[in-house]
């Protein structure tokens, strides 16, 4: 976790929900991350403000090239890896895939649509073949040779990326609900007001009124794809 607000959401409570090992890091608050890989199966990586570009001294808590030197860790380990956004964009660096800027900022709930990837996809093909989601961004990860767009949107034309059948990068933000969308407004509303000329771009009241309940789902599906092959999973 790169900040507070930037909460696991919908994902904590499926943890628990399935009896999950869970740890944390919480880079926000002094955490370091581990020396060993041994104690955990997935490895999930939240969003944040920051960029992979971000420095030490733009943001003393967040070393990326560290960060990233852990996910290739967790990657030749064979772990199963997810990313959320910031997450998303960190995981195609470590993989040798530099992250663009997305070609608009999207701050709201927008519509997603498959890929023909996506369709074909085990887990993601299970979706409708268009459905909200949240989102809250201005870069998009990086694609290797091997990597797949599962989803785009209006806005953003990588929003699901599959790295490998145990690597996936959401540049969108199924985990959002009431509590975490209210904890992104309250630290992060100056974006609101900055960037509100631009096409997709909610305000405060329109991201309190949305149901996050459709797209929670959609998430737990996935975790539960990825949970069968690991009965016993301990996230990290």
């Amino acid at each position: 976790m790169h900040e507070s607000f930037e909460a696991p959401g919908a994902i904590e409570k499926w943890l628990k929900l399935n009896n999950c090992g869970i740890s944390y890091t919480r880079l926000y608050d002094g955490d370091t991350l581990p020396e060993s890989t041994k104690s955990f199966d997935f490895l999930i990586i939240m969003g944040g403000p920051q960029s992979p570009d971000t420095t030490l001294s733009e943001c003393p808590h967040f070393n990326a090239n560290k960060e990233i030197a852990f996910i290739k860790q967790c990657i030749e380990k064979n772990k199963f890896i997810f990313g959320i956004c910031l997450g998303a964009q960190l995981i195609g660096e470590a993989l040798g895939a530099k992250f663009y800027h997305s070609p608009n900022r999207e701050i709201g709930v927008f519509e997603l649509t498959l890929t023909e990837d996506g369709k074909l996809d085990p887990i993601i093909g299970t979706f409708p073949e268009k459905f909200m989601v949240g989102h809250w961004h201005g870069d998009m990860p990086g694609l290797t040779k091997e990597s797949k767009v599962l989803a785009s949107s209006e806005g953003c034309p990588r929003q699901i990326v599959k790295y490998s059948p145990k690597i996936y990068g959401f540049q969108c933000h199924f985990e959002f609900t009431p509590d975490s969308i209210e904890g992104m407004i309250q630290n992060c509303s100056h974006e609101l007001e900055v960037y509100k000329s631009l096409p997709y771009i909610e305000d405060a009241g329109s991201l309190r009124s949305h149901d996050y309940k459709s797209m929670n789902k959609l998430l737990f599906s996935f975790l539960d794809y990825m949970k069968s092959s690991t009965p016993n999973l301990n996230i990290f």
